[in-house]
């Protein structure tokens, strides 16, 4: 399976589980849309499945932390790969004084 079609498959999952649990689709696909990745997709369907959450408040609620998760995550790799570039221009002596 392909990255798109692995996506696709998140997507219709997370949207199933929320509709099984007598949500509209339209929840679902409000949730998938927010989510983003299939990462984060896959795990709202995991947290749906073995939560089994009671309200659309807590299914929200946890949408938005891994949305946050996410987010923090992006910014570590960001903040790690700004750090390995001012470090090789370090060892790159490219700061000399000469």
């Amino acid at each position: 399976m392909n990255t798109q079609e692995s996506w696709k498959a998140a997507y219709r999952d997370l949207i199933g589980t929320v509709a099984q649990m007598g949500y509209p689709e339209e929840f679902g696909k409000v949730i998938a849309k927010n989510l983003g990745s299939e990462k984060t997709m896959r795990r709202m369907t995991a947290y749906l499945t073995n939560a089994k959450p009671r309200s659309a408040e807590e299914i929200a609620d946890e949408m938005l932390a891994i949305m946050s998760d996410r987010e923090q995550w992006i910014a570590k790799k960001e903040a790690e790969e700004a750090n390995a570039r001012y470090t090789q221009l370090l060892n790159e002596n490219l700061f000399d004084e000469d």
